[in-house]
C-alpha cells in the first residue's frame, strides 16, 4: 500500500461515520456481532429457531431482563443501553431529538443508541418504536393522513394498505423500524379497536363501530410490514424489508367498549360478546403476521387486561397461536394496582405471569429491572416465562432483519413528506368525506359548488385555516396543536382558494363573523363554506360526555347560514350533536380529521370528484342515546351506520 498523504488521513470520528454507513448498508456486519466465532445466531443462513435457541442459551438473566425492557428516548444513552442490555427504546408523543428535527437528526440519534447495544457482549440490536397512528406524527413535515375514523368511511382496504406502506417508509426515513400502530379497536393505523361509544377520547383511532369493517381495514398491517409471500407461513411475524416496519395491533382487547366511553374504563361483556365484537380484528391482524400486540389499560369485567392471563396467554398466544411479542402500554404495569404504582413488585409479577413480554417503562426502568430480577431469583416468576418472552422478542428482531441491518442511514430521507405520499393522503381525504345533507326540501342541491361565482364566496369558521385542528391529536405532540406553525401542509381555506383561483372567484375569509356581518354583506356572496369543529385531543383528554360543537362553532353556523346559502364542514374525531342546526344549513359534510392535505376537501366540495364516503359509525341524535350502534334494539339514529349521499363530478 502506498503512503497516504497527511491531508487524506481519516480521523477517528470520520472512520466511525464510515463504519456506520457500511453497517447501514449491510456491508459490515461486524458491529452487529457477526464475528468469526461460529455462533449460529450470527449466521443469517441458519434456520430462525436455531438462531433463537443459540442466542437464548448464551444469555444471562441480566441480558434477558434487559431485552424485556423498553425505555424512553430521553433516558436511552448508549451507556444506559449497554449497561442494562436494554432491548427497546420508544418515543412517546412529542418526544423528538430536537424541535423540527430533519430525518438525518433522527437517524443519528437512533444509530447512537444502536451503537450502545452492539457494543455489548452479545451485540443484540435495540428495537426503536414510535407511535404512527395516522402518519409519522412526531416527525416535522411528515405526511399526516386522515385519522382512522375517516379511513373507515372509505370502505377501501387497498387504499389503507397503500397508506400503511407510505407511513412505513416515512418512519424508516428517520431510522425507526417499529411502530405502535395500527389501532384495531372497533373504533380504530393499526388500531384494531372497535369504537362502540363516541364519547371515548380515542374514537378517532378506530376504523368504525362494526368488527367486520375493522377486520377489512387490517389490510394496513400488510402495508406496514409487507405482504406475506405465497407459501409463507400465515400468522408468524413478518417484515418484508428495509422499507417496511414491524407493526403493533392495539389495544388488546375491548378498549373500544368501555362503560360510558371513558378511556381505560371497564368493558362489561360476556366472553361471547367479546369474541363477537372486539376480538375479530385481532384474528385478521395475527393471520397477516402482525409482529406485536399491545395490551389495553382497560379492564374486562373488572379484571385489568395487563394482568389477564387467560386473554393474553391462553387465548392470544395459545388459541390464536400469536408468535410475536406482547407489549404493555405506556407505564401499563403501574395501573394494575389502585392507586397506581402502589405495589410495583406485585404489578410486575401479575403482568409478566399474565404473558406480557416487553414492558414499556419509560423512566423507572431500574426499578423494573431490579424487581423482575428479584422475582426470578426467588422463584416467583419461573425462568421458563422469561425465556418465552425473550424468545418472542428475538423472533421479531431476527425476522425483521435487525441483526443483519442494525443501523439506519440517511438514504430514505427524501421519503418523508414526499409529494407522492401527499397525493395519496389527498386521495384518502376525498374518499373519507361523508355528505350528510345536500339541499333543503324542494330546493336544488347545493353541492357541488360552482368554482366561478357571480360575486364572492365566504369562507368562515375557526377550522377553515387551522392545520393543527384538521390534523388532530398525535401530530407533532401527543395532544396535537392548533394553528398553522406545527408542520407542513395545506389548510382547507388554502385548498378552496386554489380550487377557485383559476376561475377568478374572490374568496373572503372571516374566522368568526357576527350576525351583522352576514346580514350586511349577504348579497355579496353566492354561498358560504363554514368550517367548524373540535380542538385537538388524545386519549383521556378527549373523553367527552356532551359532544356538542365547541364554541364559537354554533354561533358561526347560525350567523352565516341564517343569511347566506351555506355548506357546513365539520372537522371532528367523531359524530357531534348537529340536529339543532340541520334545518338551517343547505349542506352538511363530515370531514373527520383530514390531516395535512386540506386540498382533498376542496376537491370534493367543488366537484372535481364526487362524494362517496359512508359513515363508519352511527350518527346519534342526542348523547342520551349513547352508546348506540347498528343492530341495537332501539336504533334511532340521525344518520345510520353506512349512510352517505353521493354526488357525481361537476360539469362546471
Amino acid at each position: 500500500m502506498g503512503v497516504v498523504p497527511a491531508a487524506a488521513v481519516v480521523t477517528a470520528a470520520a472512520a466511525a461515520v464510515v463504519l456506520l454507513r457500511l453497517c447501514a448498508c449491510g456491508v459490515a456486519a461486524v458491529a452487529a456481532g457477526a464475528g468469526g466465532d461460529g455462533a449460529k445466531y450470527k449466521d443469517p443462513t441458519q434456520p430462525l429457531n436455531a438462531r433463537i435457541d443459540d442466542l437464548l442459551r448464551r444469555m444471562t438473566l441480566a441480558e434477558k431482563v434487559g431485552q424485556m425492557s423498553q425505555i424512553e428516548r430521553e433516558m436511552a444513552t448508549p451507556d444506559v443501553i449497554s449497561n442494562y442490555f436494554i432491548g427497546s427504546v420508544l418515543s412517546g408523543g412529542g418526544s423528538v431529538p430536537a424541535a423540527n428535527a430533519p430525518p438525518e437528526a433522527w437517524v443519528e440519534m437512533v444509530n447512537g443508541m444502536q451503537g450502545g447495544a452492539l457494543s455489548t457482549r452479545l451485540g443484540i440490536p435495540v428495537l426503536y418504536g414510535i407511535d404512527a397512528v395516522h402518519g409519522h406524527g412526531n416527525a416535522y413535515k411528515a405526511t399526516i393522513f386522515p385519522h382512522n375514523v375517516g379511513l373507515g368511511c372509505t370502505r377501501d382496504p387497498e387504499l389503507v394498505k397503500r397508506i400503511g406502506a407510505a407511513v412505513a417508509v416515512e418512519v424508516r426515513a428517520t431510522g425507526i423500524p417499529y411502530i405502535f400502530a395500527p389501532c384495531v379497536a372497533e373504533k380504530s393505523l393499526i388500531c384494531v379497536q372497535v369504537c362502540r361509544d363516541p364519547r371515548w377520547g380515542r374514537c378517532y383511532e378506530s376504523f368504525g363501530e362494526r368488527p367486520e369493517l375493522v377486520q377489512n381495514m387490517t389490510s394496513i398491517v400488510s402495508g406496514f410490514q409487507g405482504e406475506i409471500p405465497a407459501g409463507g407461513r400465515k400468522g408468524a411475524p413478518f417484515v418484508a424489508g428495509q422499507r417496511n416496519v414491524a407493526a403493533c395491533a392495539k389495544h388488546y382487547v375491548g378498549d373500544g367498549g368501555t362503560a360510558g366511553g371513558i378511556n381505560a374504563n371497564d368493558t362489561v361483556a360476556t366472553f361471547h360478546e367479546l369474541l363477537a365484537v372486539h376480538m375479530p380484528p385481532y384474528y385478521n391482524a395475527v393471520i397477516r403476521g402482525v409482529s406485536t400486540v399491545m395490551v389495553s389499560y382497560s379492564t374486562w369485567n373488572g379484571v385489568k387486561m395487563h394482568a389477564h392471563h387467560f386473554l393474553i396467554t391462553d387465548f392470544l398466544k395459545k388459541q390464536l397461536r400469536f408468535r410475536g411479542f406482547v407489549i404493555s402500554d405506556y407505564q401499563g404495569l403501574d395501573f394494575i394496582t389502585d392507586p397506581e404504582h402502589a405495589d410495583y413488585l406485585l404489578s410486575i409479577k401479575l403482568g409478566i405471569l399474565a404473558g406480557i413480554d416487553m414492558v414499556m417503562i419509560p423512566f423507572n426502568y431500574t426499578e423494573f429491572i431490579d424487581g423482575l430480577t428479584l422475582l426470578v431469583q426467588n422463584g416467583t416468576i419461573p425462568m421458563s416465562r422469561v425465556d418465552d418472552a425473550v424468545r418472542r422478542i428475538l423472533r421479531v428482531k431476527f425476522t425483521m432483519g435487525l441483526f443483519e441491518n442494525p443501523y439506519a442511514d440517511t438514504g430514505l430521507a427524501g421519503e418523508l413528506g414526499k409529494q407522492e405520499h401527499r397525493d395519496l393522503a389527498r386521495e384518502a381525504v376525498r374518499k373519507s368525506l361523508v355528505l350528510l345533507k345536500n339541499g333543503k326540501p324542494g330546493d336544488r342541491p347545493l353541492l357541488p359548488l360552482p368554482k366561478k361565482a357571480h360575486g364572492s364566496i365566504l369562507v368562515a369558521g375557526s377550522h377553515a385555516d387551522d392545520l393543527g385542528s384538521q390534523c388532530g391529536g398525535w401530530t407533532i405532540t401527543w395532544q396535537g396543536l392548533t394553528g398553522n406553525n406545527l408542520t407542513a401542509g395545506t389548510t382547507i381555506l388554502d385548498g378552496i382558494k386554489r380550487a377557485v383561483g383559476p376561475a377568478g372567484t374572490d374568496v373572503v375569509y372571516a374566522d368568526n363573523p357576527d350576525a351583522g356581518f352576514a346580514r350586511e354583506n349577504g348579497a355579496r356572496f353566492d354561498y358560504a363554506v363554514v368550517v367548524v369543529g373540535e380542538a385537538p385531543y388524545a386519549e383521556t383528554a378527549g373523553d367527552n360526555t356532551n359532544l356538542t360543537i365547541p364554541a364559537p362553532g354554533p354561533a358561526i353556523i347560525q350567523n352565516v347560514c341564517g343569511s347566506i346559502r351555506c355548506v357546513v364542514v365539520l372537522v371532528s374525531g367523531r359524530p357531534l350533536v348537529v340536529e339543532p342546526y340541520i334545518d338551517a344549513v343547505e349542506a352538511l359534510v363530515a370531514a373527520w380529521l383530514p390531516g395535512t392535505e386540506g386540498q382533498g376537501v376542496a376537491d370534493v366540495l367543488f366537484g372535481d370528484y364526487g362524494f362517496t364516503g359512508k359513515l363508519s359509525r352511527t350518527w346519534f341524535r342526542s348523547v342520551e342515546q349513547l352508546a348506540m350502534n347498528a343492530g341495537d334494539a332501539h336504533y334511532d339514529p340521525l344518520f345510520p351506520f353506512g349512510f352517505g349521499l353521493e354526488t357525481q363530478p361537476s360539469m362546471y
